[in-house]
């Protein structure tokens, strides 16, 4: 059998380059920005306080787009530790809350005020590029699967089906689909059923990092060697075999840490998970293997 580390981990790659280089989208984001920033400001001048700024923005009749806008510059200009993940969850976290934890690191209204006073254009054209930072987080990731989607069913149409969210969507709970799966959530980005009596024969998981390392490295395989995990005590409570498929893919695959924890999952249960880049996919996902 093909395993993953048997090749050259550069040459098997596929570097996405789906995004725009910073003097590619600089007008545009500056255009797509400017008028948050301005709104923002105007909110500052307004506000007495850091925290009454916060509560300001925190508020239910703001539109969502505008109000993450918000939070990314309160991050960004007031307060660094407030990450917009929480922020943004403004009827689960009250407001009254993120002062008490943060409130001692806010910089003191005065100062923001006179920042913006004096801002330059240089100053608001880098605010604008800082708010665009992760406006295509994920989209090389929905990219790898959209060519691995097509590739699987231009070879596999005629014994295989394959489901899933291509782009952005909600993932596949194996419990929802596979009533005696009785193990804690599982939720798969693609699942892999026979044509002729719809059994289910894997599932799938798919992650481009264009680069990863370290900490983050531990947690993506940790979290995959649990995935194995559930599928072996599901075998053994039902007899059944769900195989498992890890399409990992991009340059964070070449570090040395994520390549090591990557050839050790694909040892990770016999013959029965499986990881690939999509430059091996036909070598590793194959039509015997998914029947066998």
């Amino acid at each position: 059998m093909s395993k993953i580390y048997n090749f050259d981990k550069f040459s098997i790659i596929t570097p996405i380059d789906n995004n725009q280089r910073f003097q590619e989208s600089f007008d545009f984001n500056v255009v797509k920005y400017q008028s948050d920033i301005y709104k923002f400001i105007e909110l500052v001048k307004k506000s007495s306080s850091s925290e009454e700024l916060l509560y300001c923005i925190r508020q239910g009749n703001i539109d969502k787009n505008t109000r993450m806008s918000f939070l990314k510059l309160f991050r960004r200009c007031v307060s660094t530790v407030i990450d917009t993940e929480t922020s943004k969850k403004i009827k689960k976290i009250p407001t009254e809350k993120l002062i008490e934890t943060y409130g001692h690191t806010f910089i003191d209204i005065k100062y923001l005020k006179k920042f913006f006073e004096e801002i330059s254009s240089e100053q608001f054209s880098s605010l604008c590029c800082l708010l665009a930072e992760y406006d295509t987080r994920g989209s090389s990731g929905y990219e790898l699967t959209r060519i691995f989607f097509s590739w699987f069913k231009q070879n596999f149409s005629n014994d295989f089906l394959i489901d899933g969210p291509e782009a952005a969507g909600k993932d596949i709970e194996l419990s929802s689909i596979l009533p005696d799966f009785t193990e804690s959530s599982f939720p798969c980005d693609f699942v892999i059923r026979k044509k002729i009596n719809n059994e289910i024969v894997a599932v799938g998981f798919s992650r481009y990092d264009s680069t990863r390392g370290g900490a983050q490295s531990d947690d993506r395989t940790g979290g995959n060697s649990l995935k194995v995990q559930k599928l072996k005590s599901y075998k053994i409570c039902s007899g059944k075999i769900i195989k498992i498929i890890f399409l990992s893919d991009g340059p964070g695959l070449i570090h040395n840490d994520t390549w090591k924890e990557t050839c050790m999952l694909a040892d990770s249960w016999e013959d029965n998970a499986r990881v690939t880049t999509l430059k091996l996919a036909h070598i590793i996902v194959t039509r015997e293997w998914l029947l066998s």
